[in-house]
Formats: structure tokens, sequence, C-alpha cells
């Protein structure tokens, strides 16, 4: 009856926390498919450059600064820049490290992290009109490609079309749709090979970025944004990035990307080209020769046989090897600066803006230029699920280290707590093993899910900008599909544990002692969840998560008697899920056990030991059900964390005469 109505519990905990947060996920209805983007997705079926819709970008006036701690700006990062991005051709941001290439990349993609220190004003214009008014469709390629490891290319490129592209489209297309995204990313060589990791060897770095394009280009957007794709990568795999974006920018898509110093053959990919050297215009027009004979002009010859970006690299860098060569340097990129500013026909970019056009607006493209949520809720639930279940099983160094280390602290536990007998100094002995049992199952779990979720919520963040789903979903699909993996460890540990420990021997015993230390893990991994969707960095997590974990632990049941524990700190062991697993495996270990005894003092049997530790009192059903409230709690607060903490994107004012003046007098 105790493990019929122990199963009835936890049945109970579970469908009570899936409620949750279905209930929570739910969010606002979502919103049915426009016919407009319903037409988009089927013109960019064939993936070609019928279905994308020209855009022309305009920037005015562009300027960014650090303010100081009166509110003064103390540095810019972009200084009054203006320029134009075309439809059909490749535009690369170009300039030595700090020159403001990426900051200026994030300002037109709307990327641009807010802080309260930061200052960004000018206009922006999308086909003439202002960019308030004309949302469209990007894609961001950042630096870092991030996937989940486990899935193939070909799996992850479907799942994202599954999600992105409207439920109308037949699945035949869908498929025909993505192999034809393969071929065109060449990708379709390594189409069934996992996308690998750190630990899983999988397609080369090149080929991540080209599947980072392909996963953007599903929604058909008009602008591709690359945030220096080329790093990391050799002179081959580089080309054939930059390769990509050319052949993108041909098929009709207006492309900018960001660049530090490239070969040749990749500079003469480039149409349009902007140096920028301390955050203003050098040079903005064509590419190629243009730029090589415009410098000629003002006296500066490029060597035949020289890389014309090395060239121009060198031309627009400060020249740190000597306090003359520092000087000089700087002098020639001013007047490099000021010949552009002067000479060069720019002024359509500096045409008056009334105030009407300019009035305030955010710059959230990812807002504008996604689409709209429109599949259901349980096929969000579904298509996630798929994902989270092939991650999690198909992991398997991460399972295989969780195993061994299970079976290897199982083994050193049962080593050292050999065979306890029932003496009185046996109990000590007891309650010592059951408290590392709780302390390692609490641990293990916490520090396997603080180590990945970080990285799986830049993933999130960045699919959930694009609409791609909502979070409750997500949530649920990742809580249910580790549910088997997550709870076989436990399993594993107690299974070699209990018998060597020759702990209470009865089945019943040893299937609640297997429960106490499964749920225990679970309500660790969401403990887990919410350290990494507070902490930034997976290290941070690192460093934070056994930290909070070593409180409970002190506040655990065994270092400090809970009658002894001050006021102050009261609500710590009622909090501490190491407490309360802690309790149940004694309770479950010591109840209808009987010492041995000699003196009248002696304990004698398990319910005074437990009274005599300020155990007792309570059902094993009351630990368990302690241990659901603190899970659903993690849980809760994991979800509150996620839907409060999006990316907020700096907002883009218009620029004022006291802007101006300021950075005159600068």
């Amino acid at each position: 009856m105790e493990i019929k109505g122990l199963g009835q519990l936890l049945a109970a905990l579970a469908a009570a926390l899936f409620l949750r947060v279905v209930a929570a996920g739910a969010g606002p209805a979502l919103l049915p498919p426009a016919e407009e983007e319903e037409e988009d997705a089927e013109a960019g079926e064939g993936g070609g450059g019928g279905g994308v819709r020209p855009v022309a970008i305009r920037w005015a006036r562009i300027t960014c600064a650090l303010k100081n701690k009166r509110g003064d700006m103390a540095r810019f990062l972009l200084s009054n820049l203006s320029g134009e991005a075309k439809p059909g051709r490749l535009l690369a941001l170009m300039g030595p490290s700090g020159s403001g290439k990426t900051t200026l990349l994030n300002v037109l993609a709307g990327q641009l992290a807010a802080s309260p220190s930061l200052h960004l004003s000018g206009f922006l214009y999308v086909n003439g009109q202002p960019m308030s008014q004309g949302g469209y469709k990007i894609a961001y390629v950042r630096q870092e490609d991030i996937f989940f490891s486990q899935l193939t290319v070909r799996e992850t490129l479907s799942l994202a079309a599954e999600l992105q592209l409207p439920d109308t489209m037949s699945p035949e297309r869908k498929e025909k749709y993505v192999n034809d995204l393969l071929f065109r990313l060449g990708l379709v060589n390594s189409a069934d090979s996992i996308v690998g990791d750190a630990k899983v060897r999988g397609i080369s770095g090149g080929e991540k970025k080209r599947l980072s394009l392909a996963c953007e280009l599903i929604a058909s957007p008009s602008v591709i944004f690359a945030d220096e794709p080329t790093t990391g990568l050799d002179a081959f795999q580089a080309e054939k990035v930059m390769e990509t974006l050319r052949q993108l920018a041909e098929d009709g898509h207006t492309v900018i990307c960001s660049i530090h110093q490239p070969r040749g053959s990749v500079y003469s990919k480039f149409d349009d080209i902007v140096l920028l050297s301390e955050g203003e215009v050098v040079y903005m027009g064509p590419a190629k020769e243009e730029p090589l004979k415009y410098f000629a002009s003002l006296g500066y010859q490029c060597p035949d046989h020289e890389n014309p970006a090395e060239f121009l690299a060198d031309l627009i860098s400060t020249d740190y090897s000597s306090a003359e060569s520092v000087q000089s340097s700087q002098k020639r990129i001013e007047n490099l600066i000021d010949e552009f500013t002067n000479k060069v026909l720019i002024t359509e970019f500096n045409s008056p803006v009334t105030q009407s056009e300019g009035s305030e607006f955010s710059t959230k493209l990812a807002q504008k230029s996604t689409r709209k949520q429109r599949r259901g809720w349980w096929r969000q639930f579904r298509l996630l699920f798929k994902r989270a279940w092939m991650q999690a099983f198909r992991d398997g160094p991460t399972n295989k280290v969780r195993a061994r280390m299970s079976v290897a602290s199982a083994i050193i536990f049962g080593s050292v707590f050999w065979r306890m007998g029932k003496t009185q100094t046996s109990i000590q002995d007891r309650m010592g093993l059951l408290q590392v049992a709780a302390i390692n199952t609490a641990m293990a779990a916490l520090t396997k899910t603080v180590g990945v979720f970080p990285k799986e919520r830049a993933i999130v963040d960045r699919e959930r900008a694009k609409g791609s789903y909502a979070l409750g979903p997500y949530l649920s699909s990742k809580l249910l599909a580790e549910i088997p993996i997550g709870a076989a460890f436990p399993l594993i540990f107690g299974s070699i544990l209990y018998p060597m420990a020759k702990l209470h021997p009865t089945i019943s015993r040893f299937a609640k002692f297997c429960g106490i230390v499964t749920v225990e893990s679970f309500a660790a991994s969401a403990m887990g969840l919410t350290v990494g969707a507070i902490a930034p960095t997976t290290e941070a997590a690192m460093a934070l998560g056994p930290s909070l974990m070593t409180v409970f632990i002190v506040f655990g049941g065994y270092y400090v008697n809970p009658d002894n524990t001050p006021v102050i700190f009261r609500w710590i062991p009622k909090a501490s899920l190491i407490r309360w697993a802690f309790q149940g495996l004694c309770i479950n270990e010591f109840k209808g056990l009987q010492f041995e005894h000699q003196h009248s003092y002696d304990v004698q049997t398990g319910e005074q030991a437990l009274e005599r530790f300020s155990l007792g009192g309570i059902r094993i059903a009351d630990t368990l059900a302690a241990q659901g409230r603190i899970l659903m709690f993690w849980y809760w607060l994991t979800y509150l964390l996620l839907k409060k903490n999006k990316p907020r994107y700096q907002q883009l004012l218009p620029p004022s005469e006291e802007d101006q003046s300021k950075q005159q007098t600068e």
C-alpha cells in the first residue's frame, strides 16, 4: 500500500507540474497566419531570389557614445556615420580592432545590447521609409555557431523549418525546401553528420557557419547580417563561407558583414566596402579597384602584388611600435577621414530630416522582421520534445561519464560503509552514508545542468526572438524528455550502494530509497535550470550553483540540528532539498530497526534515533511532497526568469542639436 501511495503521489506531482507549466506557457493566443507572410514563404520555397523582397537600407548621422556618470558623452564608438546597403550587393564593414564595425553592424541589425551607459542616435530608413514604418525580415549570423550537438545537419534544419514555415505548407514541400537549402549552401555531403561540439567530433567550422546561414534563410530574409563570418576558420573554409554570402547577394539579398582582414580572394568577392577607423568613415563606396584608386589620388599607392585588403588595413590602423609611429599614423588617419568627409559626395546621406520623420522609435528589428507564431501549443511541444529526446539520449559522452561516476561513487561509498551492522556506532555510520548519498545525488544533477543549460539558453533566446516557439512548450518538453535519462543514474547509484552497505533489506525500502534520490535529482536539476537562467555564462553558473548548494548542505539536517537553527535561518532547512531527501532516507532506513544495546541510555530502536536527531514526526510521503514543492518552485522561477530576461536592444533616438555640438567639440 505504501508503494502504491508513493506512486500515486509522484504521478500527482508530475501532473500538477505539467499543468502548471502548460497554463503558464500558453501565454497569449497565437495569431493566425498572415496571408502576405504565407505568400512570401511559398514564394521563397524554391530558394531562389524571386522570393526575396528587395530592401535597401540607408542610415544617416548614426552616433553611438559611452556616457560617464554625469550623463555626458565620454567616448564615441561611432561618430556621425552615414551610408547605404543595396539589394543584390555584398557590403563589407572593414577596419582594425576597435574601429566600430561590429557596433555599426549591430546598430543596423537592431541587435545592439541595451545599456544605460550608451547613447545611440541617428536615422535609419528601409526603402526610403523610416525604419519604424517599414519592418522587414532579417537574418543575423553571429560569430558563435551554437547548435544542439547531437542532432544531424538535416535534423537541425528540418526542425527549424517545421517551427518557422507555415502549417499550410505540406511536409513534402518542406522537405524539398530543406533539401534545396542543403544544396545551395554546400551541406549535402554532411547532411547526415551530427553537428558535434568540443566533446564529440562533428562537422567543420565552415560547415557550422553555413548551417547557421541555412537556419536563418528559412524565413526568406531580405537582409543578411554576418558578424565576422570568417573568424576561427582556415583560409579554405573562410573562402567557402564568403562565396556563399556572395551567392546569396546575387540571389537578391542585401548582405552586410563585418570582417577584420580578409585574404585577397575574399576581398575580391565584395561589391562595396566601408572602411572604419576609431568610429569614423575613412572610405565608403565600391570595392575592388575603386578604393585603391581613391587612396592613390591622395598619395598612398598600393604596391604591386600586395593583398589590397592588407594594404587598406595597414593604411587605416595605428602603428604602436614607437611614439613617433603612433603620432604619424594617427595624423594620417585624421587626414584621411577629413579628406573623405570633405571631398566625397555624401551630401545625399546628410539631407535634412523633419522632426516628424525622426520621432523616437525602437530598433526592435527582430520583432518586426520575424514571422508571427502560427503553430499550436501542442505542435510546438511535439517538435521540441523530439529534439530534447534526441539530444538527451544521443549524448553518449555525457551519459557515459555520469554512469561511470554513479557506479564509482556507489562503489566508494559502499566500500567505506561496507555491510553495516546494528551496533550503536552504526547509527552514526548510517546517517553519514545517507547524508553523503543525498549530497552526491544533488551535486551530480546540479553540475550537469549548470554546465549545459547556459549554452542551450543562448539557442533558445535566439529561436524565441525569431518567434519560433513559446517558452511553455520548450520547458515542458525539456522536462519530460529528460525524465528517463535523469532517473537512470540515481537508480544505478542506489542499486549498487544499497546492497553493499546492507541498508534495510526489503524490496519496498529499496524502492523508496531509489524514489527519494530520484525526486531529489530532479529537484537539483530544476535548481540548476534556475542558476543557468540567472548566470550570464557557464563559468558563472558553475561558480554560483555549488555555492548555493553548499548552503543547503549545511542546513541539510546532519550538521545542524533543525531545532538548534537560529530563528533568522529557520526558513533555509525548509527550502533545502538536501534536508528533505536526507530526512526521507533516514525515515525509510531507521523506521523498524532494532539496535544492539548494553545500557539503558543506548538507542534501542530506529524511531529513537530519529527523535534524537529531530528527524521523526513525519512520513516519507511528506518529505516527497516537500521535494515536489521545491522542484515546482525552481521550475516556476526558471520560467519567470527566462520570460523576463529577454534580450533588450538599444533605442535609436533622433540626434539633437546638443548632441551634434558635443560631437563637434570632441
